[in-house]
C-alpha cells in the first residue's frame, strides 16, 4: 500500500509541474494576443501559430501517456495513471491560471478546451467534473488491481467508458462545429490552409450555449462503468 501511496504521488507531482509550464505557456500567449484580458471572439492567429498550438497540445499527450508507461507494467495500470495524470494536470492548469493572472473569473467561464482534431469548447466547470470522475476511475483500478493481479475492467465497462468519451466530445465540439458547419464542409475545415478566410471567420466564434444534457449523459455513462466495476469486485 505504501508503494500505491508514491506511485501516486510522484505522479501528481509530475502533472502539478506540467500543468504549471502549461498555464504559463497561456499567461505568455495571453499577455501577446490579449493584453486586455481573454474573451469571446478569438483573435485571428496566422497558419504557423495554429499548428505550433497543435503539437503543442500533442506533445502534452505524449508526455501523460509517457509517464503512465514509465510508472507500470500493465496496460489497464497504464490506462488508470494516464487519465489521472491527465485529470490532475486539467485540473491544477485552471488552479494555476486564477493564481497566476485571476482567470477564470467563473467556473462557467467560457474557454478553448483542445485542438485535436477539432477545436473543443465549454465552461470550465466540465472539464473539471471530468477529471474529477477520472480521478475517483483512476484510483479504483489501480486499488482492485493491487489487491488482484487478474483485475481488469470487463467489456461492459469499456463501452460504457468508451461511448461516454465520445459523447462528451460531441458535447465539447458541436458548438464550434456547428458555427463552421454554416459556411464550410468537413474537408474544408481539416484542410484550413488552403483556406485562408476560413481562420478568419473561426475567430470570430462566440460561445453561447453548452449542451448541458448530452454532457450528463456523458458523466453518467462513466459512473455506471465505475458502479459496475465496485459492484462486481465487491460481489467477489
Amino acid at each position: 500500500m505504501k508503494k500505491l501511496y508514491s506511485l501516486f504521488l510522484w505522479v501528481a507531482i509530475f502533472a502539478i509541474a506540467m500543468a504549471y509550464l502549461e498555464s504559463a505557456v497561456v499567461v505568455y500567449l495571453r499577455a501577446i494576443w490579449y493584453p486586455d484580458g481573454f474573451v469571446f471572439p478569438l483573435k485571428a492567429l496566422n497558419y504557423h501559430i495554429v499548428v505550433t498550438e497543435i503539437f503543442r497540445e500533442a506533445a502534452t499527450m505524449v508526455m501523460l501517456i509517457s509517464i503512465a508507461v514509465i510508472a507500470v507494467r500493465e496496460a489497464v495500470n497504464r490506462f488508470a495513471i494516464f487519465i489521472y495524470a491527465f485529470a490532475i494536470w486539467d485540473i491544477f492548469y485552471y488552479l494555476f491560471l486564477y493564481l497566476l493572472e485571476g482567470w477564470p473569473p467563473s467556473l462557467f467561464t467560457w474557454d478553448i478546451l483542445f485542438l485535436i482534431p477539432v477545436t473543443w469548447v465549454g465552461p470550465v466547470i466540465a472539464p473539471v467534473i471530468n477529471s474529477i470522475t477520472m480521478i475517483l476511475l483512476a484510483v479504483l483500478i489501480v486499488f482492485y488491481r493491487t489487491k488482484n493481479n487478474l483485475f481488469k475492467l470487463t467489456f461492459i465497462e469499456w463501452f460504457l467508458l468508451i461511448l461516454g468519451s465520445f459523447v462528451v466530445i460531441y458535447a465539447y465540439t458541436q458548438p464550434y462545429m456547428s458555427y463552421l458547419f454554416i459556411r464550410y464542409n468537413l474537408k474544408e475545415i481539416l484542410h484550413f490552409r488552403e483556406h485562408p478566410d476560413l481562420i478568419q471567420y473561426s475567430a470570430m466564434f462566440i460561445p453561447e450555449s453548452f449542451n448541458w444534457i448530452i454532457f450528463s449523459v456523458a458523466e453518467l455513462l462513466f459512473l455506471l462503468a465505475i458502479f459496475h466495476m465496485m459492484l462486481r469486485m465487491k460481489r467477489k
